[in-house]
């Protein structure tokens, strides 16, 4: 007998993932990972097909050692794709492209307020609805035959089983489409007459249905193999948080993106210039959220692929420093040029990749601020296995305890949890162990070096 296991296709901006999971335990038994990619054209693109083909072919093997009882879908939020007459109808547009803002005249007299969808105004695609007005103008002939629109995991759900549906999650992903304290789309759908080109809400986790008989037949899947409705990945990384842990706590989801959902922090207190954004949980919920675009920085500042405690104490002793930003796709300093202070070309390799480890803690330290962060800290994906990282958000949260997440998984296991909630099945008990602190002297040099970077920071904004 074969295990049965869950799928789940995990799209993030930088790696696609197929993991497998067993479906007694939850298990992870083995995950394949392929670079993204973003293809040139008319107009830069998501490689739907190269994606198919690559998960079509896992699915294939994985089918020949396990019995895939389920699949499911996680992926990076800002992208949709455009259905005309069960085809896609333009190539999906990807939301880091400056194209979009080609249109920014006509997008500010049609987008809502803040207020309205708490969707702060961004800048090249991430706003989704800037993305789709502009295909609206600039591909009118083609944009007018457009019959659905599909959120990026529901387009997944609908290549298996043919069932086209919505989501919220993916919806209330900073899209100016959703009002999230109304929960119902926003008045930039009915201004535009959209309203019908969206399908019927299904929640996350919900049966979409079984996968269509000839795919199951190809790919070697059970004929009854379910299919369940996928989930906006930041989102995915809450549920295990939002099951198991007492408000008031924060979740700190680190990838590409670092993404903060503070539970329990108060909507009222969201400050648009600051990029912060209520994200819309599975449940359909507003989560006051902030967050910049960590895991990118961390790539093009890091010159090493990791670093000790060491390496951090020699960048603490020569006095060097990043100041924000050095991406403009997000984040409260996503106006600002990113500055080096200091002799960076005296450092190794691995202090270089220190010193952007602990750039990375200490923007998000200043987030946290913003977001007014308040009991547990959990922080789950990549940064959650660096050290020099971890370390340094616990110095300078002393208040606060971060937990480090066990689960490897990362959004995978959000969704697993989501899928065996379906089942009737309860809630794992949270994985996570305690940050541990460094010694007193290397703390006190920390919050010494932490309070001098905060200074430059007031500075290098002020001449922005």
């Amino acid at each position: 007998m074969k295990p049965s296991v869950l799928v789940v296709l995990d799209i993030g901006k930088s790696n696609v993932k197929l993991s497998v999971i067993e479906a007694s335990s939850g298990k992870l038994l083995e995950s394949l990972k392929t670079p993204n990619s973003v293809e040139q054209g008319e107009y830069p693109h998501a490689p739907i097909e190269a994606i198919w083909d690559w998960y079509s072919a896992g699915l294939k093997s994985f089918a020949l050692r396990y019995q895939i009882s389920y699949l499911s879908c996680t992926t990076h939020g800002a992208t949709a794709v455009c259905l005309s007459q069960g085809k896609v109808a333009l190539p999906v547009a990807d939301y880091e492209a400056a194209i979009y803002e080609q249109c920014n005249a006509e997008y500010a007299k049609l987008r809502p307020d803040y207020a309205e969808t708490l969707s702060p105004n961004l800048g090249n695609g991430l706003n989704l609805g800037r993305q789709l007005v502009w295909l609206a103008q600039t591909y009118p002939t083609e944009f007018a035959t457009v019959d659905t629109i599909l959120m990026y995991p529901q387009y997944w759900g609908w290549l298996l089983t043919g069932c086209a549906v919505s989501e919220v999650t993916s919806l209330g992903c900073h899209t100016d489409l959703w009002n999230p304290t109304a929960h119902t789309f926003s008045s930039l759908v009915s201004r535009l007459a959209w309203e019908t080109r969206f399908p019927p809400l299904l929640a996350a986790g919900a049966l979409l249905g079984t996968v269509k008989p000839e795919l199951a037949s190809a790919l070697g899947l059970p004929s009854d193999c379910q299919v369940m409705n996928g989930i906006h990945d930041s989102n995915a990384s809450l549920i295990p948080y939002l099951q198991a842990a007492s408000s008031p706590f924060t979740v700190i989801s680190t990838g590409t993106w670092v993404i903060m959902a503070g539970i329990g922090s108060a909507l009222k207190d969201m400050v648009e210039a600051d990029d912060m954004l209520a994200n819309v949980n599975a449940w359909g919920e507003p989560v006051p959220c902030i967050r910049f675009m960590g895991g990118r920085e961390w790539s093009v500042l890091a010159d090493a692929p990791e670093s000790e405690w060491s390496d951090l104490q020699a960048v603490l002793r020569a006095g060097i420093y990043y100041l924000p930003a050095f991406s403009d796709q997000g984040g409260p300093f996503r106006h600002c040029q990113g500055q080096i202070v200091g002799a960076i070309d005296t450092l190794t390799s691995a202090q270089k990749t220190a010193l952007a480890s602990l750039y990375c803690a200490l923007v998000t330290d200043y987030c946290l601020s913003r977001i007014q962060s308040q009991g547990a800290i959990y922080l789950e994906g990549s940064f959650a296995s660096n050290q020099v990282f971890c370390a340094v958000l616990q110095v300078s949260r002393p208040k606060q305890t971060v937990y480090l997440s066990a689960d490897q998984t990362g959004t995978t296991g959000g969704v697993v949890q989501l899928i065996k909630a379906a089942k009737g099945e309860s809630a794992a008990l949270l994985a996570v162990m305690q940050q541990e602190l460094p010694n007193m002297s290397d703390q006190n040099a920390l919050q010494a070096y932490q309070q001098v970077w905060l200074e430059l920071v007031e500075t290098h904004l002020a001449s922005q």
